[in-house]
């Protein structure tokens, strides 16, 4: 393969946000992965329905928002007959697997930035994702 097209791959590869990438020739398979950094914390405003609904701004959310860095399929489990990576109610550590989410064959697993217990699962196994849809919400 050469060089220019490994470019266009790694180019590819970057402007979906996938993790690597694997291409099968004639001549053999060349994969190429790279890592992401983590995704900056961003914070959530939403626009209240009615004033008596409003709550101050500077008031720290109750719940950890995970959300899909990627657009892709959600995966509870790491296969169809197999346990899911996290129940409600499961205690979590920096770092564990929760999900995965397939974007283009690739299995991308996605995992805690902080400690918490998981209190909601917010979609469903099998369910197509968009950037930023909330995965879970975890309490502190």
């Amino acid at each position: 393969m050469k060089e220019t097209d490994i470019r266009k791959y790694a180019e590819l590869m970057k402007e979906l946000g996938l993790t690597g990438l694997e291409i099968t020739e004639e001549n053999g398979v060349v994969r190429l992965e790279r890592s992401v950094p983590a995704p900056a914390k961003e914070t959530v405003y939403s626009v209240p329905e009615s004033v008596d609904d409003a709550q101050p701004a500077s008031e720290p959310k109750d719940y950890i928002s995970v959300k899909s860095p990627i657009v892709g399929v959600f995966y509870a489990a790491p296969a169809e007959n197999a346990d899911p990576y996290v129940s409600i109610g499961d205690s979590v550590a920096k770092g564990q697997i929760l999900c995965i989410v397939e974007a283009m064959k690739l299995m991308n697993e996605i995992v805690a930035e902080e400690d918490g217990v998981i209190s909601e699962i917010c979609v469903t196994n099998g369910q197509v994702v968009e950037y930023g849809t909330e995965l879970f919400r975890m309490k502190r």
